[in-house]
């Protein structure tokens, strides 16, 4: 069994697939080594171990309270059915990742996001979880109780999280438009402007001459829905567009300007398609927005090395939390996000570049893509490291939910 981009084939033996809680809990306590496997969109061996169990056949049980502004949902869904499941009850998530065939456990667990500039990960809309420990035991946790701000960006490392409960408000509708052309020291001089241009805005680039892409997504209210004149410089495209240069756009959302659903226009993909290329590596690094015009400079600087490899990049702005693990902890950030081809070694070749240009602004990892630094490089970046350590101590004593991944690049 392999990852979904095709470059990490499990070495697991076994995998476990419980229908019910009690199940779960007695695999789990048995099993010397395991971890949870989700929709296997992560780009490394996060999610490997000696065993492994998917929560998908748990019950999903989409449970709504209207009175809390709440949503209970099971772990092994995707953001796509959840999504799906929220509009039928018009209801919305705050912020959604751009690929809705990630799965929610996951997602959640490796603070993938979406963007915007006061738009949190989506593990910042985590109100509560529950989980079953290494001993078989059940653990529910609320927002503000003492260690949730470690438990939720848990890395898969303190549990099998089974349930979270989510903030959910009421159904809204978003346009979005791409817009092409759009100069390089116009990105570095308007940098701040122009992410706040819209409530999710995304820059595509190939670190070529110009910025090949810019995408701005706007909830709809009243005007701000109107779209058309030139922004920055850059022009409106006259169709939808591929993130990559050359794909087919079938699979993306709608461009246009049209509103619809938040469903539909907060993820770049559409639900029920291959999201990106297909076959490809993912990497990405999360800096303070303040070094983020010397980042980009240094980024440019490698633009020979990292385009023979690279299908396209993303640049985002991603707001402050407090989860201990998030790389967006304590500061407002800005995500620099490769989509490369698979080529692993060639691939980690050009990553030791990429890192040592971006070890100046204490660059966080993303933990569910590929790169290279190791926990002695990544301890220092947070700053509630020795508590989380502390607390896989306290949650795992027998380090059953620990892997050669975890060990390497975090503990």
């Amino acid at each position: 069994m392999r990852n979904w981009g095709g470059n990490h084939t499990y070495r697991a033996v076994r995998l476990h697939r419980p229908a019910t809680l009690d199940e779960l809990r007695r695999i789990v306590a048995r099993a010397p080594r395991i971890r949870v496997l989700g929709a296997r969109h992560a780009f490394s061996d996060i999610a490997d171990s000696a065993e492994l169990v998917t929560l998908d056949a748990l019950p999903a049980d989409v449970v709504v309270d209207r009175d809390a502004g709440t949503v209970s949902v099971g772990t092994g869904m995707t953001y796509g059915a959840l999504a799906t499941a929220l509009v039928r009850e018009h209801l919305a998530l705050a912020n959604l990742p751009s690929s809705p065939q990630i799965g929610v456990g996951g997602a959640i667990a490796t603070a993938t996001h979406g963007s915007g500039d006061a738009g949190g990960n989506v593990a910042t809309a985590v109100a509560g979880l529950e989980l079953v420990t290494s001993a078989g035991d059940i653990v529910a946790v609320r927002r503000g109780d003492a260690d949730f701000e470690g438990l939720v960006v848990g890395l898969g490392a303190t549990g099998a999280v089974t349930r979270v409960l989510l903030d959910v408000e009421p159904a809204y509708e978003v346009s979005q438009r791409v817009f092409e052309g759009l100069g390089w020291d116009v990105l570095v001089q308007q940098f701040d402007a122009i992410f706040a241009s819209g409530d999710s805005v995304s820059v595509f680039t190939r670190w070529g001459d110009a910025v090949d892409q810019l995408w701005v997504k706007r909830r709809v209210i009243g005007a701000r829905a109107r779209a058309g004149d030139d922004l920055f410089g850059a022009r409106p495209a006259t169709s939808d567009r591929h993130p990559i240069p050359g794909l087919d756009p079938v699979g993306c959302t709608a461009q246009l300007g049209q509103p619809g659903p938040w469903s539909e226009r907060l993820p770049h993909f559409r639900i029920g398609f291959t999201p990106s290329a297909g076959a490809e590596i993912q990497s990405e690094y999360h800096l303070e927005r303040r070094h983020a015009r010397a980042a980009i400079e240094a980024l440019r600087g490698l633009a020979s090395a990292i385009r023979p490899l690279l299908y396209v990049s993303e640049i985002r702005t991603v707001a402050a939390d407090r989860l201990w693990m998030s790389p967006q902890y304590g500061r407002d950030s800005v995500a620099v996000h490769f989509t490369w081809r698979r080529d692993q070694p060639a691939v980690e070749r050009v990553l030791e570049s990429v890192e040592a240009a971006l070890e100046p602004f204490a660059a966080r990892p993303h933990w569910g893509k590929l790169f290279l630094a190791d926990a002695t490089a990544i301890g220092g970046l947070y700053e509630r490291f020795g508590d989380f350590a502390a607390l896989l101590d306290r949650i795992d004593p027998r380090g059953a939910f620990r892997n050669a991944w975890l060990e390497q690049h975090v503990l």
